[in-house]
């Protein structure tokens, strides 16, 4: 059976960027505003929102991390090929 995910996420270039925006989340920033500002990908202009994928769309370390997050947990950062994320499940 595959898995179905919602989530919203920030692609950071530096790992530095992460502890920054883990700190304005702990600030009560919405994610979606910092998504808009601080993403490296083209999903900033929708705030982050990935919609729904199936499992083995993403990478491997994006979905190991997703997987254990809860419905509105934030990740740490999570590193892949693409740079270092900071995942939201939804």
């Amino acid at each position: 059976m595959t898995t179905r995910y919602r989530a919203q996420h920030i692609l950071l270039e530096d790992e530095d960027d992460v502890s920054y925006i883990l700190e304005q989340l702990d600030q009560g920033v919405s994610f979606e505003f910092l998504a808009k500002q601080y993403s490296e990908c083209d999903t900033a202009q929708t705030g982050g929102h990935l919609g729904r994928f199936s499992s083995g769309s993403m990478s491997a370390e994006f979905e190991k991390a997703l997987y254990h997050l809860k419905q509105g947990e934030v990740s740490g950062g999570v590193r892949t090929k693409y740079g270092f994320h900071v995942i939201k499940r939804l």
